[in-house]
């Protein structure tokens, strides 16, 4: 586990949080002595969080292309 003096954290914050979610906790010493822990959140990303694409389409078009989709398969 690594440990940061306060003045290390500050300058190099980004990395002191990049290391914290690595290892799973940054110890943050402070000149009196005093130590801090910074552990990461958990968070629950969701199944259907997933990125959009930008897609030169309509509402209408979707719809027209699920419909034919539909009436293949009922068809076959």
């Amino acid at each position: 586990m690594l440990i940061y003096t306060y003045s290390e954290a500050r300058q190099k914050f980004s990395k002191v949080l990049d290391q914290a979610e690595q290892t799973g906790k940054v110890l943050i010493k402070r000149k009196d002595g005093r130590v801090y822990a910074l552990i990461p959140e958990k968070t629950e990303k969701s199944p259907l969080d997933i990125p959009s694409i930008k897609a030169e389409i309509t509402t209408d078009e979707i719809v027209s292309i699920i419909r034919e989709g539909r009436e293949k398969t009922r068809a076959g």
